[in-house]
C-alpha cells in the first residue's frame, strides 16, 4: 500500500512539474486544481458504481443458490413419496397380469375383426390390381397393393406379438397372401421398364415418370417404417425392405450404360470411319440425353435426389467405361488419334460436356480423366510405334516412285517460277503435315514429339536420297544416252533439296513452340547442302565429259593453227546453262562460278601439261593473242551467265600467262612472272618451269633465276578464297615418257 501511494505521489509530481515549466502558468494554478479535481471526483464516483454492481450480482447469486437448495429438498422428498408409493404397487401390478392379456387379445382381435373384410376380398383385390397393372394404371395398382399388402402385415405382427414361435398359423397366413409377393415383382417389373425407357417416357408422358418416382418414394418410407419396427419388435414383414430405391438408380445406371454401348452401329470390316462415326454418336447422344434431364426430367424427381448431376456422373462413367474398352482393342494408329483427341479434347469441349447449356449445372473440371495417364501414355506410345513404322515405308514407297519418275522420257513438270520439280517433297510434306496436324489436336507435346520424329525420319530419308542419287548418276554414266531426261531430272533433285529446306522450316514455324536449332535440324540442313551440291557436281561432270574432247585441243599445235575448240566449249556451255537456268537460287549462282573456275583451270591445265612448245616469237605471240581472244570469250559468256565477281580475275589468269608468252624481250621476262606471281600468288615453281619451258626461249639459267628469286619472296595466298593454281598439277616427264618421245620423233 506504501509503495503505492508512493508511486501515485512521483506520478503527481511528474504531473504537476509538466504543468509548471513556464512562469506565465503560475497563473494557471487555481484552474488546473479545479480541473484535477474534476477528474478525482469522476473517478471516484466510477469506482463506487463499478463496486456497487459487484456487491449486487454477489447478492442475487446468493438468493439464487438459496432457491436451488430448497428445490432439490423438495424434490428428494417427492422421490421418496414415489418410491415409496411403487413398493407398496408391486402386488398390484401382477394382479393386473390377466387383464392385459385380454387387452392383447382383445387387440388382435379388433384387428382381425378389422381386416375380416379385406381377408375376405383379397382374391378379389389381386384380380383388381393385376388388371390395372396390365392397363399400366400404377399409381391405383400401388395402391391396391399397398391395401393387400397392410392386411397381411398386420395379421402377421399380432401372430407374432402372440406367439412368435408358433410358425404354422405365420406360413398359413403366407400361403394365403403368396399371390401379393407376386403383384409386388409384377409391379416392380413395369417400374423398371418405364425408367428403362425414361429418356422417351420423359418427353412423351411425363406423368407416368412421376408415378413411377411417386410409387417408389411410398415403398421408401413404408421401408423406413417397418425398419424401425424391426428395431421395437424384432418383427419385419416378408420381402421388406424392397429396396427399390436403389434398384431405380441401378436400373438408371444400366439404362445409361445400354445407351452407351448400343452406339457402335458399323465395324472396321464394314467401315474405315468406324470409331469416328462412333465417338460423333456417342457425343450426340450424352449431350441431348443430359439436356433432356436439365430441362425434363429433374423436373421429375424430387430436389433432393440431385437429379442432374447423379445423371452426369452415370454417363461420365458410362462413356469412361467404354472408352477404356475401346483403348484396349488393336487400334490402328489413325483409330488411336481419333480416340485421344475426342478424349482430351472433345469430351470437355463446348460441344459435349463443356456445352453451355450444361455448365450452369455442374464444374467439368471436377470429373475423372476418362482414361488414366498410364492408359493414355500406352496409346501414345503405341501411335508413335505404329507411326514410326508407316512413315518409313510411306517414305521408301515415294521416293521408289519418284525414282521412276527420273526415268521418264519426258522433261519434269515445273514450278510456277519455272523451275524443274518432282512431286517427292509435297508427297512427304503432305504426309507430315497430316500426322502433325493430327497429333496438334491431341496436345502440344505430343505435337512436338511427332515433330522431332518426322524431322528424325526425314534426315535418314534425306541419306537414303543422297544414295540413290548418286545410283543414278553412276548408271548415268555407264550409258550417257540413257535416261533422255538426265539433266533436267538432276535439276529437279537440286531444287527438291531447296523445297525440302523450305517446308521443314515452314513445319517448324508452324509446329513448334521452340525456335532453337537442334541437332536433327543441322544434319538434315547439312544433308541437302550435300546432296544439291554433288547434284551440280554431277551435271558439270556432264558438262564437261561432252568437253574433254575440246579441252584436250586446247594448246595443241592444232589449236594453234587454227581450231574452233573454244567457240565449241562456249556454245556447249552455254547450251547446258540454258537447262541450268531451272536451278533454284543460291545452287545456280555457285553452279556458273564453278563452271567458270573449272572452265579456266582446265585451259591452265592445259598450258601446263606443255602440248606445246612454241618455236619462235611469231608463235608466241600468235598464241598470246589466241589466249587473249579466248580469255574474253570466256569473260564474256561467263558475265552473260552471271557468274559472279570472279569473273575478270579467273579469266585475268589465261590472259596474264598469254603476256608471259607475248612478251618479246626475254630480259623483262623476269619481271612479266613476278606481275603473275603477284596477282595469283598460289602459283608454285612447277607452274612457272612449265611456263616457261612451252614459251621455248628460255635459256637454263635464266629459268633458275627466275626460280630462284621467287623461291626467295615467295608470297602467301592464305588471304585468296578461292585459288587458282593450287590443284593444277603439272605432269613429271619421266625416263619412259621420254624414251617413248624420242622413238615417235625419229619415228617421223
Amino acid at each position: 500500500m506504501e509503495e503505492t501511494s508512493r508511486e501515485a505521489v512521483a506520478t503527481a509530481v511528474q504531473r504537476v512539474a509538466g504543468m509548471l515549466q513556464r512562469s506565465d502558468q503560475l497563473d494557471k494554478v487555481e484552474q488546473y486544481r479545479r480541473r484535477e479535481a474534476r477528474k478525482k471526483a469522476s473517478v471516484e464516483a466510477r469506482l463506487k458504481a463499478a463496486i456497487q454492481s459487484q456487491l449486487d450480482g454477489v447478492r442475487t447469486g446468493l438468493t439464487q443458490l438459496h432457491s436451488a437448495l430448497l428445490d432439490v429438498k423438495d424434490i428428494q422428498s417427492s422421490l421418496a413419496d414415489v418410491s415409496k408409493d411403487w413398493r407398496q404397487s408391486i402386488n398390484t401390478i401382477e394382479n393386473l397380469k390377466d387383464v392385459k392379456d385380454a387387452v392383447v387379445q382383445h387387440s388382435q382381435l379388433a384387428s382381425a375383426v378389422e381386416n375380416l373384410k379385406n381377408i375376405f376380398s383379397v382374391p378379389e383385390i389381386v384380380a383388381e390390381t393385376q388388371q390395372l397393372i396390365e392397363q399400366a394404371e400404377l399409381l391405383q395398382a400401388h395402391r391396391k397393393l399397398m391395401e393387400l399388402e397392410c392386411s397381411r402385415d398386420d395379421l402377421m405382427y399380432e401372430q407374432y406379438r402372440m406367439d412368435s414361435k408358433n410358425t404354422s398359423d405365420m406360413n398359413l397366413i403366407s400361403i394365403y397372401f403368396e399371390d401379393v409377393q407376386g403383384l409386388s415383382d409384377e409391379l416392380a417389373k413395369q417400374l423398371w421398364m418405364v425408367l428403362q425407357r425414361s429418356m422417351v417416357t420423359v418427353r412423351r408422358d411425363p406423368t407416368m415418370l412421376v408415378s413411377v418416382v411417386r410409387i417408389i418414394e411410398r415403398e421408401e418410407k413404408i421401408d423406413r417404417r417397418m425398419v424401425d419396427r424391426k428395431k421395437q419388435t424384432g418383427f419385419i414383414p416378408p420381402g421388406r425392405p424392397k429396396r427399390w430405391k436403389d434398384k431405380m438408380f441401378e436400373v438408371l445406371e444400366g439404362t445409361v450404360s445400354t445407351r452407351i454401348e448400343g452406339t457402335q452401329a458399323v465395324t472396321r470390316e464394314t467401315d474405315k470411319m468406324w470409331l469416328v462415326r462412333l465417338l460423333e454418336i456417342t457425343r450426340k447422344y450424352v449431350l441431348d440425353d443430359l439436356i433432356v434431364v436439365k430441362n425434363l426430367m429433374v423436373q421429375c424427381f424430387p430436389p433432393h435426389y440431385n437429379t442432374f448431376n447423379r445423371f452426369f456422373c452415370l454417363y461420365h462413367n458410362a462413356v469412361s467405361t467404354r472408352v477404356k474398352e475401346l483403348a484396349s482393342e488393336d487400334l490402328e494408329a489413325n483409330e488411336i488419334v481419333s480416340l485421344l483427341t475426342w478424349v482430351l479434347n472433345t469430351y470437355k469441349s463446348v460441344e459435349m460436356m463443356g456445352h453451355p447449356e450444361l455448365c450452369s449445372e455442374c464444374d467439368i473440371n471436377q470429373l475423372e480423366p476418362l482414361l488414366p495417364q498410364d492408359v493414355v501414355d500406352d496409346l501414345l506410345s503405341k501411335y508413335v510405334k505404329t507411326f514410326t513404322s508407316n512413315i518409313t515405308g510411306w517414305l521408301r514407297k515415294a521416293l521408289e516412285t519418284d525414282k521412276k519418275d527420273w526415268q521418264k522420257e519426258t522433261e519434269p513438270e515445273a514450278d510456277q517460277d519455272g523451275y524443274y520439280q518432282t512431286t517427292l517433297p509435297a508427297i512427304v510434306f503432305q504426309m507430315f503435315e497430316q500426322n502433325l496436324q493430327v497429333a496438334a489436336q491431341i496436345d502440344g507435346d505430343f505435337r512436338e514429339q511427332v515433330l522431332k520424329l518426322c524431322l528424325k525420319q526425314m534426315n535418314t530419308f534425306l541419306i537414303r536420297y543422297r544414295e540413290e542419287v548418286v545410283t543414278y548418276k553412276e548408271e548415268h554414266l555407264r550409258d550417257r544416252q540413257l535416261p533422255q531426261c538426265y539433266v533436267q531430272y538432276m535439276i529437279a533433285i537440286i531444287n527438291n533439296c531447296q523445297t525440302f529446306n523450305e517446308s521443314i522450316n515452314s513445319l517448324k514455324r508452324k509446329y513448334s513452340q521452340s525456335s532453337e536449332p537442334t541437332e536433327s535440324d543441322a544434319a538434315i540442313e547439312r544433308t541437302l547442302n550435300e546432296v544439291a551440291k554433288e547434284g551440280c557436281q554431277f551435271l558439270l561432270d556432264e558438262v564437261f565429259l561432252d568437253l574433254e574432247h575440246h579441252l584436250n585441243e586446247l594448246l595443241t599445235r592444232k589449236w594453234l593453227t587454227g581450231s574452233h575448240a573454244v567457240d565449241t566449249i562456249c556454245v556447249t556451255v552455254e547450251d547446258y546453262f540454258n537447262d541450268f537456268n531451272k536451278i533454284k537460287k543460291p545452287f545456280n549462282q555457285e553452279m556458273t562460278s564453278e563452271a567458270l573456275r573449272r572452265v579456266v583451270v582446265e585451259y591452265i591445265k592445259a598450258v601446263m601439261q606443255k602440248r606445246i612448245t612454241f618455236k619462235n616469237a611469231d608463235e608466241r605471240r600468235e598464241g598470246a593473242e589466241r589466249m587473249i581472244k579466248e580469255a574474253d570469250q570466256f569473260k564474256f559468256l561467263f558475265r552473260k551467265l552471271a557468274a559472279g565477281e570472279d569473273t575478270d580475275w579467273l579469266c585475268g589468269a589465261i590472259a596474264a600467262i598469254a603476256e608471259v608468252f607475248k612478251l618479246t624481250d626475254p630480259t623483262l621476262l623476269f619481271l612479266e612472272v613476278t606481275t603473275l606471281v603477284s596477282k595469283y600468288p598460289d602459283i608454285r615453281e612447277e607452274h612457272i618451269q612449265a611456263l616457261l619451258a612451252v614459251r621455248g626461249d628460255a635459256s637454263r639459267e635464266m629459268r633458275q633465276m627466275i626460280i630462284g628469286t621467287l623461291s626467295e619472296n615467295k608470297v602467301s595466298y592464305s588471304s585468296i578464297a578461292h585459288p587458282i593454281f593450287k590443284d593444277i598439277t603439272v605432269p613429271t616427264i619421266t625416263m619412259t615418257t621420254m624414251t617413248s618421245m624420242a622413238t615417235a620423233k625419229l619415228l617421223k
